[in-house]
């Protein structure tokens, strides 16, 4: 990545930060050379704050990190986008971001992620990690029962019948991914390149 911070007379590059998972834009910062570094190396957001005349990495007080997941550099080497996790609201007023947007929209990577945590930190109460706990034969049966359950329902006029077995399917199938150590992302990779 050539960035070229020398083309601000501060040598503070604008950076967006957007939600790697919903995409949303979560907030504009700026960085020096340091605070890019520090933020490759720990994989924390740190930027320098034009404020505090220092460098500060995002939840060093509120534990409200942003977690980096890609960053990208604009086609004039000078604006960075970096994709991050944020680990709790990112504005300092309690919002899910600076733009006074929600951000907690559902989707299946936050539920792979659930899942994952089920898996990782299993919980006694929790369905999904007693699946886990009754091993990979038990899930694997479970998803070819929300298969024939929901061929079963295709054939019938009920639609939320239908969409609910559609559902039971999509989450037994991700709690399998879990179980062989696959992520969703691998399949859509999967899918992509068949695509072209």
């Amino acid at each position: 990545m050539n960035l070229d911070f020398s083309k601000y007379t501060d040598g503070l590059m604008p950076v967006i930060v957007q939600d790697s998972t919903t995409q949303k834009v979560l907030m504009l910062g700026f960085m020096n050379e340091v605070a890019f570094k520090q933020t490759q190396n720990e994989g924390k957001v740190t930027f320098y704050s034009r404020s505090k005349q220092r460098l500060w990495t995002k939840g060093e007080t509120s534990s409200n990190f942003l977690l980096v997941k890609e960053i990208l550099i604009d086609c004039d080497n000078d604006t960075l986008l970096i994709k991050a996790e944020p680990t709790g609201p990112v504005c300092h007023s309690g919002a899910d971001t600076c733009f006074n947007e929600t951000n907690n929209s559902f989707s299946l990577n936050k539920l792979e992620n659930i899942i994952a945590d089920r898996k990782n930190n299993p919980n006694d109460t929790s369905y999904t990690s007693s699946l886990f706990g009754k091993g990979i034969n038990k899930i694997a049966q479970k998803v070819g029962e929300e298969a024939v359950e929901l061929v079963i329902e295709s054939k019938d006029e009920d639609g939320d019948k239908f969409l609910n077995e559609a559902a039971d399917l999509i989450f037994h199938y991700l709690v399998l991914l879990q179980a062989k150590n696959f992520s969703l992302k691998e399949v859509e990779t999967i899918l992509g390149e068949r695509h072209k």
